[in-house]
């Protein structure tokens, strides 16, 4: 299926997981920060971290909030990882429980995030092709390693470095331990808290 509809935005209307056209290709809002100036009359910037559907480069760009883009609506399809073989990622269509692969290559910034029947993915589509994949917000990891946790340790300590169960290191408090779970960002690999 082609794109669906090409529709002209604000900035401010802008959110995360938008996608819109720059520069000819689609991109995915990944990270939006208001400005707003202390002068009366001033108007608003608003930076946007952009991530290129199918080239996943990042790009940064600051807009007025009345600036106009064209968002791009893809088909989106509810998608949940399935399994991995070899260095192919497997989802399976939550519409039609059709196969859905994808290489290694394909998903960099996102297979570290990837856990065995992650729900809530989905799968951007356009002319029947799969472009990428959007993972919520934030996902549960499993810490597989880390230094023993410090006793008295408070919630407000230093952090340090644990490997989660995918591979993904995150910098954590030092009160955890291996084995628990934990809540991360998916969009800058960011501590959220326990699951």
């Amino acid at each position: 299926m082609a794109v669906l509809l090409v529709i002209e935005m604000k900035a401010s209307g802008l959110k995360n997981g938008s996608i819109v056209d720059i520069d000819g290709a689609p991109h995915v809002v990944e990270q939006l920060t208001v400005q707003t100036p202390s002068a009366r009359g001033g108007a608003s910037f608003y930076k946007i971290r952009f991530r290129n559907v199918t080239t996943k480069q990042k790009v940064d760009r600051s807009f007025k909030g009345d600036d106009v883009l064209n968002e791009i609506q893809f088909e989106k399809r509810e998608v949940q990882f399935s399994y991995q073989d070899g260095d192919r990622y497997v989802f399976m269509d939550l519409a039609d429980y059709s196969e859905i692969a994808l290489s290694e290559t394909d998903i960099p910034e996102e297979k570290p995030y990837i856990t065995e029947d992650l729900e809530g993915i989905q799968a951007l589509v356009s002319d029947g092709r799969i472009l990428g994949i959007q993972l919520p917000s934030a996902v549960d990891l499993k810490i597989a390693e880390c230094e023993p946790s410090m006793r008295g340790a408070s919630a407000q300590a230093r952090t340090k470095p644990a490997i989660m169960q995918t591979g993904l290191v995150v910098q954590v408090p030092e009160y955890l331990a291996p084995g628990e779970v934990i809540r991360v960002d998916t969009r800058n690999g960011e501590f959220l808290g326990r699951a």
